[in-house]
């Protein structure tokens, strides 16, 4: 049976808008999907850092909800 993990990169527009891209592990690949937009990409390396080049290129989605 294949493990299966999926974790989140979100980010904020200037208009206060949530943007999130999900990252899924299966075994060692690893697919990235934007929630906004239904964009897809498989990334083998760094997939947190390509969802968030994809939110900020695409979406301007640059505020990390997480930084204090």
């Amino acid at each position: 049976m294949l493990e299966i993990n999926t974790s989140k990169v979100s980010r904020w527009d200037q208009h206060g808008r949530e943007h999130v891209v999900r990252v899924q592990r299966k075994g060692p690949q690893r697919s990235i999907r934007c929630d906004t937009c239904g964009w897809r990409q498989k990334a083998q390396f760094l997939p947190w850092l390509k969802a968030e080049e994809h939110l900020a290129e695409a979406h301007q989605a640059t505020v990390d909800p997480t930084a204090g």
